[in-house]
């Protein structure tokens, strides 16, 4: 999204910050930073103006690599007393501008915070540094039997520490959870260099629930260090149903219809008739093209648990109109159908010059009213759109095609963003999942939250981050902010799309 790209300089006035001097900042973080570790020249800041989310571009005022806790301690001292933001950044696949720089400030890099640091395939505990990409932790665990669950489709190189900041989850999270439901432990320094632990490697701790507090936090509250995760067992065995539809709307219901039958698979994944053919003519999974919806039903455990659980699904969609479906017949074919899903972002990229993925939630019965209006949007501005949700939570990623080089292509394609999330609010959801609110979702703040609520969340970070160094500008947004937007909430009854009944 080149064309698109901002350059931005964002969040709180100048005023807010003094201007810094950038030669001030280095000499200070090069006196506790060992050689190699900090770059300030724009060809080496380059490579961190964005994270997964393109559209949005900024350069950082340095970059700064810290190996040990002690110096990222040492750093966040030091930007606390020169008043200078910290953005903290993983592997940069965020998709909502999380990670984007403050132009005055310092980008602070965890990649060489990359060890696991202790396994126990008992107690069936794993203790990584931030930097460990999420699939590392259940490649080191196979041996044992053992993986880590959550598992969003960037896996192969995102970092455990950044899906503690997004509150990640994946394919197989209705079953398994998001990132908060699978940890133990995490620690981390706030602002002001403070080491702090939340949560317990027991089954309990004392005192409020700040893990989960800090988990999907955006980096606003402290950077995390260290982290401690479950381990859960491998399933014995597993089985995918591949079920096709001839209308999104019955696809959309049927999701509902399994939830409601007492069924919780492993993954339940929806899949419309454009998604499907683009990542067909990549990865060969062998769908069915005329299918206007495909749903993807997994079912895991042992053999019997699997053959019940299959039996029951295949008897709901077949109720709910399925025309066809498929069983996986072995483990091969399993992973074959779930490639394709998997795929469905570079498969955009293949048919399209750009895309811009979206992330809301809506309650599952509700999944077909958003398909419908999803194809109303793509006639009314000009673009098409493939959806591909993990639809047994209920939550949306539809992927907006569109060519940044062509004239307000953009424009519409964030246009059209806003109004489904918006819209999943008036449904009566949210306005994120799994990829966070970071700078692309924070005017949609405004719309589910009234000023009270803002309000509220503003007291929890300065509860942590006392002068609001870290990752300002992101997430919540001002009252003013709101006000420019024009779409503040009033009250909790006052919503967008209001002939819409909220349940």
């Amino acid at each position: 999204m080149e064309a698109a790209a901002q350059n931005l300089t964002y969040g709180e006035t100048e005023s807010d910050f003094s201007v810094v001097d950038k030669v001030r900042v280095i000499e200070a973080l090069g006196r506790i930073l060992p050689p190699g570790s900090l770059m300030y020249d724009t060809e080496d800041l380059r490579p961190y103006e964005c994270d997964g989310l393109a559209a949005y571009r900024a350069l950082p005022l340095v970059v700064a690599l810290p190996g040990t806790e002690e110096q990222v301690v040492a750093v966040l001292r030091i930007c606390h007393v020169l008043g200078v933001p910290v953005v903290a950044r993983g592997a940069g696949t965020g998709l909502s501008g999380g990670a984007l720089p403050h132009t005055r400030g310092v980008l602070l890099s965890l990649a060489r915070f990359n060890r696991i640091l202790h396994l126990d395939p008992r107690a069936r505990i794993a203790v990584v540094q931030p930097g460990v990409r999420n699939l590392a932790i259940s490649e080191a665990a196979a041996p044992h039997g053992l993986y880590y669950a959550p598992d969003p489709s960037s896996q192969i190189a995102c970092t455990i520490g950044g899906n503690v900041a997004e509150n990640a989850g994946g394919v197989h999270c209705l079953k398994y959870g998001l990132t908060v439901h699978n940890l133990l432990r995490v620690r981390g320094v706030t602002i002001e260099g403070e080491i702090i632990e939340l949560g317990s490697h027991g089954p309990d701790c004392a005192g409020y629930d700040l893990l989960a507090l800090l988990t999907g936090s955006e980096g606003m509250l402290a950077v995390v260090t260290e982290v401690s995760v479950k381990l859960v067992p491998r399933p014995q065995f597993a089985q995918c149903v591949l079920a096709a539809f001839d209308d999104v709307v019955r696809a959309g219901d049927a999701v509902a219809r399994i939830i409601a039958a007492g069924i919780i698979p492993a993954g339940l994944e929806m899949m419309d008739q454009p998604a499907a053919a683009a990542v067909e003519e990549f990865v060969h999974a062998g769908y069915p093209l005329e299918a206007k919806a495909i749903l993807l039903c997994e079912a895991d455990g042992t053999p019997e648990e699997v053959a019940e659980d299959v039996a029951r699904m295949c008897r709901v969609l077949e109720d709910s109109g399925a025309t066809e479906l498929r069983v996986s017949r072995d483990e091969a074919e399993r992973l074959r159908f779930w490639a394709g899903r998997k795929a469905a972002f570079p498969a955009a990229g293949r048919i399209s010059p750009d895309y811009y993925c979206m992330d809301g939630t809506i309650p599952r019965k509700r999944v077909g009213e958003m398909l419908a209006a999803i194809e109303q949007m793509e006639e009314r501005y000009g673009l098409r759109c493939m959806n591909v949700f993990h639809a047994g939570d209920g939550n949306l990623h539809p992927l907006i095609l569109f060519d940044a080089n062509q004239a307000d292509e953009f424009e519409r394609a964030e246009a059209f963003g806003a109004e489904i999330l918006e819209l999943s609010v008036a449904l009566g959801g949210t306005i994120t999942g799994e990829h966070g609110v970071g700078l692309e979702k924070i005017n949609q703040m405004c719309v589910q939250f009234s000023p009270a609520e803002l309000r509220q969340f503003f007291r929890v970070k300065a509860a942590f981050d006392p002068p609001g160094l870290l990752n300002p500008g992101k997430a919540i947004p001002t009252l003013n902010r709101c006000a420019e937007y024009g779409r503040m909430r009033v009250s909790r009854d006052h919503v967008p799309y209001p002939d819409i009944p909220r349940f």
